[in-house]
């Protein structure tokens, strides 16, 4: 019987206090060759600080880190690219200049006309980086992450601020680099970004792993409701057999008895014309586990 797989990367137990703040406080999972994995949680969680663990950029205060099996070696950085939500460019430089300028930073580079390539940057490729847009300049990022060829992907919200438009490209990106077998390590505040790239997931909480799974299993073990949406003036101001929950969107109504719900509705005079049914999402699971108090 072969033996199993070897987690590509993996986190034992992991610990980081600070004076005033245990900011992760024994988390443990692994990643698996070959698949995209998202680390989810909401502000203050947690996830930023075990990612820079993770990279190698923060000491662990307990715990430990295995790459293949064995703790971090001196060369470990040169066989992981990051993607940071934020990364300075250098200025008046072109797109091209800045790709020459970091890959003589490793002793081993995956070829500049292949990033240029993967990355679609060629309508761009010798325009000032400070002349970019949005989506350029993360996609410019994202070849400067993969330069070097990493084992691993680190991608730190790489569509924070970019439009849908934008977005969407970015994930065809993204579906193009697993395709090539490549393994991501990815953390977003959207939960669709999730849903739609990650093959597994983990949500983290006031330094907890609180949840692990692929996202259908997850809303599989949590969920067995439907998802009924109206405008919340249609529900607002009467009393209901029902929860009603009233966001920005309008209002919903979790339940597994969809008859009843619409038959109360109807027995009520609400119009049902602008009524939509949909299975719970991602976001649903989300704000399930970790709440709805606002964060910092």
């Amino acid at each position: 019987m072969p033996a199993p797989a070897v987690p590509l990367i993996e986190a034992r137990n992991l610990v980081k206090h600070y004076p005033k703040v245990k900011a992760v406080d024994g988390v443990s999972f692994e990643v698996a060759e070959g698949i995209c994995f998202g680390l989810l949680g909401p502000n203050g969680a947690g996830k930023s600080t075990t990612i820079e663990m993770l990279e190698g950029i923060s000491q662990p205060t307990g715990g430990q880190i295995l790459f293949r099996g064995a703790p971090l070696s001196g060369d470990y950085r040169e066989r992981i690219g990051i993607q940071f939500q934020d990364t300075a460019l250098q200025d008046f430089l072109t797109v091209r200049e800045n790709l020459r300028f970091f890959a003589a930073l490793y002793p081993r580079c995956r070829p500049i006309d292949e990033i240029i390539e993967r990355c679609h940057l060629g309508e761009f490729l010798d325009r000032d980086t400070r002349k970019l847009s949005g989506g350029q300049r993360q996609r410019a990022l994202l070849g400067i992450a993969l330069i070097n060829d990493p084992e691993l992907l680190f991608l730190d919200e790489p569509t924070t601020g970019l439009d849908p438009q934008a977005r969407r490209n970015f994930w065809e990106l993204i579906g193009d680099i697993k395709r090539e077998g490549k393994t991501l390590l990815l953390t977003t505040h959207y939960m669709e970004e999730a849903y739609a790239l990650c093959d597994e997931i983990a949500i983290m909480d006031h330094g907890h792993l609180i949840a692990r799974g692929t996202p259908d299993a997850l809303l599989a073990q949590h969920f067995d409701e439907k998802v009924l949406e109206l405008p919340a003036r249609l529900l607002e101001g009467r009393s209901w057999t029902f929860p009603v929950h009233v966001g920005e969107s309008g209002a919903e109504i979790h339940t597994r008895e969809v008859n009843s719900v619409l038959a109360e509705l109807i027995g009520a005079g609400v119009d049902l014309t602008e009524l939509h049914q949909r299975p719970p999402s991602l976001e649903d699971l989300f704000l399930e586990l970790t709440g709805t108090d606002l964060r910092g």
